[in-house]
C-alpha cells in the first residue's frame, strides 16, 4: 500500500508538471502556430527561439530584387536577402524574433512587402525541457523508457503549441510523427536488424555450448589465486560481444574455480563487472556497437559541414575511451600484482586466512544467478569453435564489407582511412550478422547439437533480450528529433558557446554522463539522452570558436567517447546498475558488498582518466600519452597504496563451499 501510494504521489507531480507548463505557457502568450499568408514562399523554422538566431529561405528568381535589393523583416530588424542562382532561392542567416509569441516575417523591398507569413516564437529555455525533464524523470523513477517518452511528449507539445489541445495532439504524434521517423529510415533500419541478430547468435553459440567450450578451455589454466584472477580477466575479456552474456557466464563458471583458489567473491564480481561493459563498448562487434552506431548516426545527421560517417567516429573515438581502457588495464594489473586496497583487501584476506569466500552476513540469492536461459541443454558438448567461428565470421563480415563498400565509394587506390571512412558501415553490419547467425546455425544443425526448432528457440531467446535496448533506441531517436525541431543546440551554443573553453567540453560531458548513469542504473539509458544532445552541441561550440576544421576533431571525438566512457562509469559506481546486479548475482556476491569494494577502484580509475586523458586531450595532447600517462599513475597508486594479498594455496577442503553461501 505504500509503495502504491508513493506511485501515484509520482504520478500525480509528473501530471502536475506537464500541467504546470500548460498553464505557465498560457501566461506567457504562447499558442499554436499563427495562419500564414503565402506562407509556402517563405521557408523558415518553426518555432523558432526568442532571441536566437535562424535562418529564412525564400524561393525565387532574381526577378525580386525588382523593386530593390530585397530583405527580411522581423519586428523592428531587417536582415538582407542573399540570391543563390543555383537553387533559385534567396536566403537570410542570422534573423532573430526579439520576444516570445506570434512575430509577423516579412520580404520587403524598396519600402513594399512583397511576402509575408508569421512564426510561433518560444522561450529558448522551453528548447532544452524535454532533455531536461527525461533526465530528471529518470533520475527521480529510475526508469528510462517512461523518462524517455515523457520527453518526447513534451517535446512534440513544445512544436505544436503549448495547448490543452497541443498536450493531446503531442501525445498522439509522440507516435504518429516521432517513432514513427524514427523507425522510417533505412539507417535505423538496419541497426535494429544488426543488433538484434547479433544478439540472436549469442542466443545459439550459448545455447550449443560454444561458449561454454571457451570458458572450459580457460579454466583449465587456473591453479594458483594469481592465474585464476588472470584467466576470470582473460574470459571476460574473450566473451566480448555482450555484456549481459559475459557478466553471466563468467560469474558462474568461474565461481567454483575462484572459491576453490580462495578469491573472494568482491574481487570476482570485479573483474567481472570491470571487463564487461568495458569491453562490450570498445570491441568492433558487439551488441553495444549497433546501439552506439545508431544514437551517432541520427546526432551527426543533425549538423552540417560535418560528412564523416557514424562507424567511422566511433573508431576514432576509440583512443580517447580513457575509462573503459584504463578500468581493464587496471583490472589486469591488480590480478598480477596481488595488490588490493580498501575494503577489496580485507575481503581478500578473510577469504585467503580463512576459506570464507563470502563475508558472515552476506546476502545471497544464488539460485538467481544461475541464468538458465543461457544455459545448454544437458549433455551438449562443449565446443570452442562453435562460438569462435561464427564470431569470427561476425567480425570478418563486418571487415569484408566496410572495405568493399569502401572502395566502392571512394575507389581501390583510396588510403584504407578513407575506404572504412567513406564505407557503408550499416550495411557491413547487416552482412556480418546474417553470416554469424548462419554460420551458428549450421554448426549446431550439422553436428547434431540443436535440431532446426531448437535453433530457432534459441535464436528467438537471444533476440528477445535485445528487444528492451530496441525500445530505448527507438525513443532515443525520436528524442533527437524533438531537439533538432526545437534547435535545442542551438539554444545552448548561445547560452554556453563563448563562456565554454571547447577543450573543456568532453570532461564536463564525462562528468554529466557519470552523473546521469550513476543515479539512473543505465548506461545505454544515459547514452540514448545525451549522445542526440552531446554531438550537434559540441559541433556547433567548435564552429562558434572557429575549430570545425579537421585538426579539431579530436575534440568531437573525445566528447562522443565521453559519452560512453562516462556511462560505463557511472555505471560502474551504482549500486541500482543492471551490469553490476547482474555481475553480484552471478558471482554469488553480496551485492551491496560487491559496490563497496569496487567503488574505490572505479573512483580512482574515473579521476585518474578524467584528470591525465580526457582533459589534457581536450587541449591537444595526444591520446597515447594520457593512456600512458593514466596507467603510470594507476601503478603507482596501486604500489602505494596497496598492501600485497597472501598468495599461499590452501586444501580444497578448507574453501568455503558455495552451497554453503
Amino acid at each position: 500500500m505504500i509503495a502504491s501510494a508513493s506511485l501515484s504521489r509520482r504520478c500525480a507531480l509528473a501530471v502536475g508538471l506537464l500541467y504546470a507548463g500548460l498553464l505557465g505557457a498560457g501566461l506567457l502568450g504562447i499558442g499554436p502556430t499563427a495562419m500564414a499568408q503565402d506562407g509556402s514562399k517563405i521557408d523558415l523554422p518553426d518555432p523558432v527561439l526568442a532571441g536566437i538566431e535562424f535562418s529564412v529561405t525564400v524561393p525565387g528568381d532574381s526577378s525580386l530584387a525588382a523593386s530593390g535589393p530585397p530583405a527580411v523583416r522581423v519586428g523592428e530588424e531587417t536582415v538582407p536577402l542573399v540570391h543563390n542562382p543555383d537553387a533559385d532561392e534567396w536566403t537570410a542567416e542570422g534573423v532573430t524574433a526579439a520576444a516570445s509569441g506570434s512575430v509577423s516575417v516579412d520580404v520587403v523591398a524598396g519600402g513594399q512587402v512583397l511576402r509575408s507569413t508569421s512564426a510561433r516564437s518560444i522561450p529558448g529555455w522551453l528548447s532544452i525541457l524535454p532533455p531536461l525533464l527525461a533526465i530528471g524523470m529518470a533520475l527521480v523513477y529510475r526508469r528510462v523508457v517512461p523518462a524517455l517518452f515523457f520527453g518526447v511528449w513534451v517535446g512534440a507539445v513544445l512544436a505544436i503549441g503549448l495547448s490543452p489541445w497541443g498536450a493531446f495532439k503531442g501525445l498522439l504524434d509522440t507516435f504518429e510523427v516521432y517513432v514513427l521517423n524514427a523507425m522510417a529510415t533505412s539507417s535505423h533500419v538496419a541497426i535494429i536488424l544488426f543488433s538484434l541478430m547479433i544478439g540472436g547468435m549469442v542466443g545459439i553459440i550459448s545455447k550449443n555450448g560454444g561458449t561454454l567450450g571457451i570458458v572450459e578451455r580457460l579454466t583449465g589454466l587456473a591453479s594458483t589465486s594469481r592465474r585464476g584472477q588472470v584467466v576470470t580477466g582473460v574470459l571476460g575479456v574473450s566473451i566480448f560481444f555482450d555484456d549481459y552474456a559475459n557478466t553471466l557466464i563468467v560469474g558462474n563458471t568461474m565461481r567454483p574455480v575462484t572459491d576453490r583458489l580462495r578469491i573472494s567473491r568482491e574481487k570476482l564480481a570485479y573483474i567481472v563487472d570491470s571487463t564487461a561493459a568495458p569491453i562490450a563498448t570498445l570491441a568492433l562487434v558487439t551488441t553495444w556497437i549497433g546501439y552506439q552506431v545508431g544514437l551517432l548516426g541520427t546526432a551527426i545527421e543533425n549538423i552540417e559541414g560535418f560528412s564523416q560517417g557514424a562507424y567511422s567516429v566511433f573508431l576514432s573515438s576509440i583512443p580517447y575511451n580513457f575509462y573503459p581502457l584504463l578500468a581493464l588495464f587496471f583490472v589486469f594489473l591488480v590480478a598480477y600484482r596481488g595488490l588490493d586496497f580498501g575494503p577489496m583487501y580485507q575481503a581478500e584476506r578473510r577469504a585467503r586466512q580463512t576459506g570464507e569466500v563470502l563475508g558472515e552476513e552476506a546476502s545471497v540469492d544464488e539460485a538467481a544467478a544461475e541464468g538458465e536461459e543461457l544455459a545448454p541443454p544437458e549433455g551438449t558438448p562443449s565446443r570452442a569453435a562453435n562460438a569462435v567461428i561464427p564470431i569470427l565470421v561476425l567480425v570478418g563480415g563486418v571487415l569484408v564489407g566496410l572495405y568493399a563498400t569502401g572502395v566502392q565509394a571512394v575507389g581501390a587506390g583510396a588510403p584504407l582511412s578513407d575506404i572504412i571512412g567513406e564505407a557503408d558501415s550499416y550495411t557491413a553490419l547487416m552482412w556480418g550478422s546474417l553470416m554469424g547467425v548462419l554460420v551458428a546455425a549450421a554448426l549446431s544443425i550439422g553436428q547434431g547439437i540443436l535440431d532446426l526448432e531448437q535453433t530457432v528457440e534459441a535464436w528467438y531467446e537471444g533476440l528477445k533480450s535485445m528487444l528492451f535496448a530496441m525500445i530505448i533506441l527507438v525513443l532515443a531517436w525520436a528524442l533527437s528529433n524533438i531537439t533538432d525541431v526545437l534547435h535545442t543546440a542551438d539554444y545552448l551554443v548561445s547560452i554556453l558557446g563563448e563562456a565554454l573553453p571547447p577543450g573543456v567540453v568532453p570532461a564536463i560531458i564525462f562528468v554529466l554522463a557519470a552523473a546521469t548513469a550513476f543515479a539512473t542504473g543505465s548506461s545505454w539509458g544515459t547514452m540514448g539522452i545525451l549522445m542526440p544532445l552531446v554531438v550537434p552541441l559540441v559541433w556547433a561550440v567548435l564552429v562558434q570558436n572557429g575549430m570545425d576544421a579537421p585538426a579539431h576533431y579530436h575534440i568531437l571525438y573525445s566528447s562522443v567517447s565521453c559519452v560512453l566512457a562516462g556511462s560505463v562509469w557511472g555505471d560502474h559506481c551504482s549500486p541500482i546498475s543492471d551490469t553490476t546486479i547482474l555481475s553480484s548475482m552471478a558471482s554469488g556476491c553480496d551485492h551491496i558488498e560487491h559496490v563497496r569494494t569496487q567503488l574505490p577502484y572505479a573512483l580512482s580509475v574515473g579521476a585518474v582518466a578524467i584528470l591525465l586523458g580526457t582533459l589534457p586531450a581536450g587541449f591537444g595532447m595526444p591520446w597515447w600519452l594520457g593512456l600512458l600517462l593514466g596507467g603510470g599513475v594507476l601503478f603507482g597508486l596501486l604500489q602505494v597504496a596497496g598492501t600485497p594479498v597472501e598468495t599461499a594455496e590452501p586444501p580444497v577442503e578448507e574453501a568455503r563451499a558455495p552451497a554453503e553461501a
